[in-house]
């Protein structure tokens, strides 16, 4: 019985010890949820500005080159798209759905489709499902950290945007939304079309005084576009990210109340043990004592 009431002493110890683990993962993820919510709402009113300057300009100027040429057919094999996922687990299905979601809306596309994954989990299974990689980014672990990887997703889609390869270009995360929950969700981020472009001319002037354009036309639309790509892949890093947290808090809201189930039965476990171990040692004494007085009794006898 002592063996027996050990082992569940070390196993409920265990169980302590994990279920602190997972409390201080849940207190990570909901923190770490909300410094990305913030990011992506302080986000808005600068993408809100690019776009009207982007607007100002297409107001005032004849379609770009760039969108006249979106508007052609790409041949087949010039397909590029960036995923973003988790480097870490305990995520639930955050990486499984947003892999499923890329794999079924690339194999759509004509041509051949080249990826980079921004995580080493949702990098082996792309890999796993044939599609070739350009290469895999370490995921961000905090705010500050997002703007160098974008800068690097920036380099790595003009380096081969100047070699030649003006391939359409998709990104591909995860959205939070209310309750804790996330949505797959994708956009072609490139080439610029002349659709977009339309939509962008058509947003309002906050006032009435009509914008202009100052420093050359084309530098400004070439500075516009920078930093709209910057905020869209900047957005689509965040949201990724809060919706991990998400996944992660949960998987560990589900794992607490696992616990929570486990223990209560150990605890049970133990306390009857103990019980059925306390009501032996009596029944022994009253035995013994039981023995002796009729041992007794039969000397006096």
């Amino acid at each position: 019985m002592s063996d027996t009431t050990a082992s569940l002493s070390r196993q409920i110890t265990s169980a302590g010890d994990l279920q602190s683990v997972v409390r201080t993962m849940k207190a990570l993820a909901a923190a770490s949820i909300g410094q990305y919510e913030k990011s992506v709402s302080a986000l808005g009113d600068y993408y809100r500005t690019v776009e009207l300057g982007l607007g100002a300009y297409f107001r005032e100027n004849e379609p770009s080159t760039r969108a006249a040429n979106a508007e052609k057919p790409t041949k087949a094999g010039a397909i590029r798209a960036v995923v973003f996922g988790s480097d870490q687990g305990l995520v639930g299905q955050f990486n499984d759905i947003i892999a499923d979601y890329a794999i079924e809306t690339l194999a759509a596309l004509p041509g051949e489709v080249h990826v980079w994954a921004v995580g080493e989990r949702v990098h082996a299974r792309l890999v796993d499902a044939g599609l070739s990689p350009l290469g895999l980014f370490t995921v961000p672990s905090s705010v500050e950290a997002i703007t160098p990887l974008v800068g690097q997703i920036q380099i790595e889609s003009e380096a081969h945007r100047a070699g030649g390869e003006d391939a359409p270009l998709y990104l591909f995360h995860n959205q939070p939304r209310a309750g804790g929950q996330y949505d797959p969700i994708s956009q072609r981020l490139l080439p610029l079309d002349a659709a977009w472009e339309q939509e962008r001319a058509k947003f309002a002037w906050p006032n009435k005084s009509r914008p202009e354009v100052i420093g050359g036309g084309t530098a400004t639309l070439r500075a516009l576009i920078r930093e709209y790509l910057f905020i869209s892949l900047f957005r689509a890093c965040a949201e990724s990210l809060a919706s991990e947290n998400a996944s992660r808090l949960a998987a560990m809201q589900r794992a607490d109340k696992n616990i929570d189930d486990l223990l209560e039965t150990l605890h049970g476990t133990f306390h009857q043990l103990r019980q059925s171990g306390i009501d032996e040692e009596l029944f022994d004494v009253i035995s013994g004592f039981e023995a002796l007085s009729s041992d007794k009794h039969g000397t006096v006898a």
